[in-house]
């Protein structure tokens, strides 16, 4: 059975050590090597109590992330959320609405998980089954589900959850907004979404900055 350590007694990598770092250097090959010798790895956690699925996620590593899913077999709610298994989250949340203000060992919830990994299916569902919109990460980082879907540049995602009635002023670390990254993006589109919304163009960061300011500061195109 894979240790959630991540380092035996004597200090050497346990099969689970090995394999989250195998998923942090990108080494697909050596990730698939050691699920297939050992299966159970795929529901391995670290040291933190984050799994291998999320791991994956989080080093920007989505085709491992689905494969080790598939391996693990049985998703948690927030492995589901991240990888848009809306059908899986819609089952777990059904059984249990405790799933919807939960969240993972190192501060997330399931709602900001889809949000920031691009998953639309599994962000209705979770929408629609009550998530707190408002709700931010109980982490430094602070951040809601709206600077989340910002973060992933998806549009669609920041005017589904203005729609369901996410603050465009909340503030993250630091005092930004969902504007302030729009705008940080270059993202037209949605920093319009953000803007029409109530969005404040003169927020203040915590050392001052305000959208308006970041979007003087882009360089402008010439030609």
């Amino acid at each position: 059975m894979a240790d959630a350590t991540g380092a035996s007694p004597t200090g050497e990598p346990t099969g689970a050590g090995r394999l989250f770092d195998a998923i942090a250097a990108h080494d697909r090959d050596r990730v698939r090597a050691l699920v297939a010798d050992d299966p159970g790895l795929a529901r391995a956690r670290n040291a933190d109590g984050v799994s291998a699925v999320l791991w994956a996620c989080y080093v920007q590593e989505p085709e491992l992330a689905r494969e080790l899913g598939d391996a693990a077999g049985v998703l948690d709610v927030f492995e589901a959320a991240a990888l848009n298994r809306a059908d899986r989250v819609r089952e777990l949340v059904t059984a249990d609405a405790s799933l919807l203000t939960a969240v993972t060992p190192d501060g997330y919830h399931a709602l900001g998980l889809a949000a920031f990994f691009a998953a639309p299916d599994a962000l209705r569902v979770l929408l629609d089954a009550g998530a707190e919109v408002n709700k931010a990460a109980t982490n430094v980082m602070g951040v809601t589900a709206l600077h989340s879907a910002a973060a992933s540049g998806r549009t669609d995602l920041v005017q589904a959850l203005l729609h369901a009635g996410a603050d465009p002023n909340a503030r993250q670390q630091q005092g930004w907004t969902a504007l302030h990254a729009a705008v940080h993006r270059g993202d037209e589109e949605m920093a319009k979404a953000l803007l029409a919304a109530g969005a404040d163009p003169q927020a203040r960061t915590d050392d001052g900055t305000t959208p308006d300011d970041l979007r003087a500061a882009r360089p402008r195109a010439t030609g």
